[in-house]
C-alpha cells in the first residue's frame, strides 16, 4: 500500500474540508498511458468497491484498487511548496524508468 507523507495528509485534508464532504477518500491509481506505459492518477472518491485496499493517514482516508496496489507497493505520496510551484509526487521505489514529464513511468 502506497504511504502519505504528514505534508501531503495535510494538504489532502484541507482539500477534502473544501469540497465540504467528509466521506470523501482520496484514491490513488495506475493507468495504461503515457510516454513510459503507466500514468498516475488522483482523486477524490466515495464509491468504494470490495477489492479497494483502504488506508488512514493523520485521518485522510486512502484508497487503492487491487489492480494499481503492485506497481504502489512501498511507494509514497508527498507535497512540497516552494519558489518553483507547488504539488504532490509520489515517490515509487517500484519503478524502473520514468519519462521527461514526470507523469508517466514503467
Amino acid at each position: 500500500m502506497i504511504t502519505v507523507t504528514e505534508s501531503a495528509a495535510k494538504k489532502v485534508k484541507e482539500l477534502v474540508e473544501a469540497e465540504g464532504n467528509s466521506e470523501l477518500a482520496l484514491r490513488v491509481a495506475v493507468r495504461p498511458g503515457g510516454c513510459s506505459g503507466f500514468s498516475y492518477e488522483m482523486f477524490f472518491d466515495s464509491d468504494f468497491a470490495a477489492d479497494d485496499h483502504k488506508a488512514d493517514f493523520d485521518g485522510v482516508k486512502v484508497v487503492v484498487d487491487s489492480a494499481s496496489l503492485q506497481y504502489l507497493s512501498g511507494a509514497s505520496l508527498d507535497y512540497k511548496e516552494g519558489l518553483m510551484g507547488a504539488g504532490f509526487s509520489i515517490n515509487n521505489p517500484n519503478t524502473t524508468r520514468t519519462c521527461g514529464c514526470g507523469n508517466s513511468f514503467s
